[in-house]
């Protein structure tokens, strides 16, 4: 079991810059892969970026602004959030699904998720 609880959203300026965390429990957390998605009021839940070990992947919505980051050490994956846009806000979901060939093949899928955070909001103003 992972249990995974973000922070870090809120309200910002356009061109603004923020930092999502999720923090993790369980001793497993290294073995998992992490994503964060965002859901839009009336859209579907669209995938963000994700990665496992050395490896990241991102929406092309968000490349070279959005960057994924981990820290097994502290069971925490990270969301730095530059150059944002008013088309960025959303509720930030993170997401964990153990490694392996189903995620690798399948990462921007949120169905393939089977641990959820509760989301944190972003609202960027223009």
């Amino acid at each position: 079991q992972v249990q995974l609880v973000e922070s870090g959203g809120g309200l910002v300026q356009a061109e603004g810059s923020l930092r999502l965390s999720c923090a993790a429990s369980g001793r497993t957390f290294s073995r998992h892969a992490m994503a964060w998605f965002r859901q839009a009021p009336g859209k579907e839940r669209e995938f963000v970026a994700g990665g496992y070990g050395g490896s990241t992947y991102y929406a092309d919505s968000v490349k070279g602004r959005f960057t994924i980051s981990r820290d097994n050490a502290k069971n925490t994956v990270y969301l730095q959030m530059n150059s944002l846009k008013p088309e960025d806000t959303a509720v930030y979901y993170c997401a964990a699904e153990p490694y392996g060939n189903t995620w690798l093949a399948r990462y921007k899928r949120a169905d393939v998720y089977r641990y959820w955070g509760q989301g944190t909001q972003v609202t960027v103003s223009s």
